[in-house]
């Protein structure tokens, strides 16, 4: 079965144009949502194009997959590898092309989410009700005019919130949701927004979380010799959940300019079930979580050819963990992080003969940004001897754009100076982690070799720095005051195609395929020790080298009586191998849990106010060590999911034709793992089998 799965995977790669591949394709999404919706401005496609390719889920598209959080929407991407621990509120880390979570930047509406105590972002915290799109970018986002943070992560992910939009005459909007299923989810949620002027508006959003997150799985082990070790049936135990999160926005608008102001706050109470070994089938392990930030932008072209941007943000995190199993080891810790950051990023631009005092060809755009950040981190604990330590970042970014007709390149140099502090000292650290200063480049070419065509050839290297955290370092008992910094060396090459037609069945089509050569010098792999999600052990593996291939294509048709189908599909191809020491079992050996074939498969259909859509995702088989012995293969996984949505406009059936404020309705409901597939992402962590989702909406 697991053949045939590939094989198919791998002939629709070959032949169905895909998923989000770039700006245009943004641009092309808008175009095509006027044929199905009425409050839609049409404007002219514009023939700008980004170095690199991303890869977008936003709007219907993201709302059409079955996603409970925002981990759940990436699995659709291309060269990313999720690790899930099962349920609802399960720890949820993204790794992008084997390089390591820590390499990976998550921003929410254009600031990093920092976690200094171990640099990895729990991404089924962040729900998908309020969240407008995401945008995957390998390397680096394609824009200079950003912070110099944006340039420090091997590939970074993007949350952009609802911004509020008001239909001609409303000065609010009322959205409430109510979504319920499988594992006693109850999720209900609202979100106001109200026009306080034409420059100022405000947004409010909230949402409680429930789940009892008792689940039936089938744990069954096979030996390598094929005989059965055991094959049983259990239910998952203290899987349960509570979590609450509100937001508040600010949103101003100016002439040349614009800024916003946020305040966002998440607090959960969870149960951790914890690995299924030595026969124990239920754990106590609990955690608390509460994290809360203000942060702010201000955007301004301040004269022609100038612009300032300026970024600000406060967090406060706070964990309980608490493990009273007394024949294990009792656990009983709070933490406590704080950051404060701030950003001053600056652009000058010159367009051709527009600039008064440069001749410049006509054809030639050129920009220059330079951009600094300071960020402050400190985190306190109850451990015994924990020295609470502190770090000073302050980061220093150069960047060029340069664009010659169908040419646009860019280059970066980054900046990276920290010096941490620790407030008290102990035999295993008896003075703070010395100071690292490191400068890092970058480079990115695009080219459209033919006029009248959207195909084009890009490139980019990239080197990129990487601090260890502080548990990495300081972590009482596990700390390594003498672990060496991660060096990262990317290479990639690719070519993407795109068309699109205002008349006939096929209205779009878009493909893409990249290829990379990863290289990873002292890399740390942080990797579960014992039962527990919370201890960490950290290994230096020395040296890895990653050959990968990413494949994404997308088509959109339409037929006869105003029906949409979208199929879209990804597909990575890794090679992942440790080669740290030749005299090891692990030389050359796939690291652990990454497969070396993964992808997914997506389409939708859709007529007027009903859709269908139906997705597949399959991850091929693997190790759980870079010892790739028999006794550490993992099965590939794969599964279905179905969902379904209608929208109902009562302005539209109202009989009373000048009542313009009846409300929208939005039913949907979803269907996951449709053949009750039982697998494992993380071994000994069993994931939930067939579950379904229903969802009410109610929009003013």
């Amino acid at each position: 079965m697991k053949r045939i799965s590939l094989l198919l995977l791998t002939f629709f790669c070959c032949l169905t144009p895909l998923l989000y591949a770039d700006d245009e394709n943004h641009e092309l999404d808008s175009l095509l949502q006027q044929f199905r919706l009425e409050e839609v401005t049409v404007s002219a496609l514009s023939r700008e194009h980004s170095v690199m390719p991303v890869q977008r889920l936003e709007g219907s598209r993201l709302e059409a997959l079955s996603t409970q959080s925002v981990a759940d929407a990436v699995r659709y991407f291309s060269g990313v590898q999720l690790k899930d621990y099962g349920g609802v509120g399960g720890v949820k880390t993204l790794d992008i092309r084997s390089m390591g979570t820590n390499h990976l930047g998550v921003f929410y509406d254009g600031i990093e989410i920092g976690n200094a105590q171990n640099g990895a972002v729990d991404l089924g915290k962040f729900s998908m009700d309020n969240i407008e799109e995401i945008a995957l970018y390998n390397g680096q986002k394609s824009e200079i005019f950003q912070p110099a943070k944006d340039y420090g992560s091997a590939g970074t992910l993007y949350i952009k919130t609802r911004r509020p939009k008001f239909a001609e005459g409303k000065t609010y909007n009322v959205q409430v949701t109510m979504k319920a299923g499988s594992f006693g989810l109850a999720n209900p949620s609202v979100l106001y927004e109200q026009r306080l002027s034409n420059d100022i508006h405000l947004s409010v959003s909230g949402e409680y979380l429930y789940a009892h997150g008792r689940y039936r799985f089938r744990y069954r082990r096979v030996l390598p010799d094929h005989t059965v070790a055991w094959d049983t049936t259990a239910v998952r135990q203290n899987g349960d959940v509570h979590a609450w999160r509100a937001e508040v926005g600010l949103f101003g608008y100016m002439p040349n300019g614009k800024w916003h102001i946020k305040g966002y706050c998440y607090a959960s109470e969870k149960g951790i079930p914890g690995a299924i070994v030595n026969n124990v089938w239920t754990n106590a392990q609990r955690q608390w979580d509460r994290n809360a930030f203000i942060q702010g932008n201000f955007t301004q072209s301040v004269v022609r050819g100038y612009d300032l941007q300026v970024n600000m943000k406060y967090s406060n995190d706070f964990m309980h963990y608490l493990n009273p199993d007394t024949t294990q080891l009792y656990i009983d810790n709070t933490f406590t992080q704080q950051e404060v950051y701030l950003s001053l990023a600056n652009r000058l631009g010159i367009v051709g003969q527009k600039s008064s005092f440069l001749l410049i060809h006509p054809d030639i755009e050129w920009n220059a940004a330079l951009s600094v950040d300071y960020q402050f981190n400190t985190l306190a604990a109850d451990l015994a001897n924990f020295v609470e330590p502190s770090r000073h970042t302050v980061l220093l970014a150069a960047a060029t754009d340069f664009r010659w007709k169908y040419l646009r390149a860019q280059a970066s140099v980054l900046g990276t100076f920290v010096n941490d502090h620790i407030h008290y000292t102990n035999p295993q650290t008896p003075k703070a982690y010395n100071a690292r200063n490191q400068w890092t480049p970058a480079v990115f070419v695009s080219y459209q070799p033919l006029l009248h065509e959207e195909l084009y050839l890009h490139a980019f290297y990239k080197h990129i720095f990487r601090m260890p955290t502080f548990n990495d370092l300081y972590y009482t008992d596990v700390g390594n005051i003498s672990l060496e910094p991660e060096y990262t060396t990317q290479y990639d090459g690719g070519i993407q195609y795109q068309k699109q037609w205002a008349q006939g069945v096929v209205r779009a089509v878009s493909a893409k395929a990249d290829g990379y050569f990863n290289q990873i010098h002292n890399k740390i792999v942080a990797i579960p020790k014992g039962n527990s999600q919370y201890r960490w052990q950290m290994m230096n593996l020395g040296y890895v080298e990653i050959r990968g291939v990413d494949i994404n294509s997308a088509l959109t048709l339409r037929l006869p009586y105003d029906i949409f189908i979208s199929p879209s599909i990804s597909y990575t191809y890794q090679r992942a191998q440790d080669f740290t020491d030749p005299a090891e079992i692990t030389y050359g050996g796939q690291i652990a849990y990454i497969p070396w074939h993964s992808g997914s498969v997506a389409a939708g259909i859709s007529w007027h106010d009903l859709s269908f859509n139906y997705s597949f995702i399959y991850v091929g088989e693997r190790y759980h060590n870079s010892a790739n012995i028999p006794q550490n293969h993992e099965q590939p996984w794969y599964t279905h999911d179905l969902s379904a949505a209608y929208e109902l406009d009562l302005n539209q059936t109202s009989l009373k034709k000048d009542h313009k404020h009846l409300p929208r309705l939005h039913f949907g409901m979803e269907l996951n793992n449709l053949f009750n597939q039982q697998y494992e992402v993380i071994l000994n962590y069993p994931m939930p089998g067939i579950n379904g989702k229903g969802i009410v909406k109610v929009m003013f």
